[in-house]
């Protein structure tokens, strides 16, 4: 009994344990979707502000959205490259962790970039974008690289891939039109071996009968090879069975013997 009641204990800590391990893992996935969701929803507010200060504005603010607006863009889109082609192709690994280096300068250009927006000394700004400038200009070349080397990579093997493919598909398609080059060599054989079977014309398919002297044994030896063999002796008269040797049954009436007048 004891051991039964301990038994029991111990499949409800089991059960309860699992019960709050699910729930933390519960918690913690839907809080990393709702934090994904409000960054996602964060940065579509901020590129849209970029992008409508670039536009908008003229002069200091105008250029600083524009080097920010075209720093998270391209940053962006070599992120999603490569993470969408690392999946595929285990040698991006090293390419990740490159670029992962380059984001830490590009996300230090971009606070530094943000915090001039809100610089009042708009000279002091002006004198600091040629070289902000040029820093931009030089993650977004290496971002770009990255991004393009993956997708020329990509791109390699997919043609590889339709190149044999290709060839497969070739010598596929060669191997069913055989029929197309043993026909002219089937037709050819079949006219070389009617040359060469002389005294039998098309459709012959039965043997000449042998020559002989004699007449009668030459009509024999032909109505033997088209009618088959010889008969082994002529038909014999049939004659009628005796009637006084035929059985009687009881149902029969008697034959009356012929009187003669």
């Amino acid at each position: 009994m004891e051991a039964a009641l301990t038994i029991l204990a111990l499949l409800l800590v089991a059960f309860v344990a699992l019960g709050v391990y699910a729930t933390v893992k519960a918690v913690g996935a839907a809080k990393r979707g709702v934090d994904r969701t409000i960054t996602q929803a964060r940065r579509t507010v901020e590129d849209t502000t970029l992008r409508a200060k670039s536009f908008g504005q003229v002069g200091v603010a105008g250029e600083l959205a524009q080097l920010r607006l075209s720093l998270r863009t391209s940053m962006r889109a070599t992120q999603d490259a490569l993470h969408a082609g690392v999946a595929e192709d285990a040698s991006l690994a090293e390419s990740v962790d490159l670029f992962r280096r380059l984001s830490a300068h590009g996300l230090e250009l971009d606070d530094e970039l943000k915090r001039l927006e809100r610089e009042p000394d708009r000279a002091t700004v002006a004198g600091l974008l040629p070289k902000l400038r040029e820093r931009t200009q030089r993650i977004t070349h290496s971002a770009e690289s990255l991004r393009w080397a993956a997708r020329d990579r990509a791109r390699q093997f997919a043609d590889d891939d339709l190149d044999a493919l290709n060839a497969q598909i070739d010598i596929e398609a060669g191997a069913l039109r055989h029929w197309a080059v043993d026909e002219p060599s089937s037709q050819t054989s079949g006219a070389g071996a009617s040359a060469t079977t002389p005294g039998q014309g098309p459709g012959t398919d039965w043997p000449e009968p042998a020559a002989s002297a004699d007449p009668s044994v030459g009509s024999s030896t032909a109505d033997e090879a088209w009618s088959g063999p010889a008969r082994e002796e002529s038909p014999q008269a049939i004659t009628a069975p005796d009637p006084r040797l035929r059985t009687t049954y009881p149902w029969q009436k008697s034959t009356r013997p012929e009187t003669t007048n």
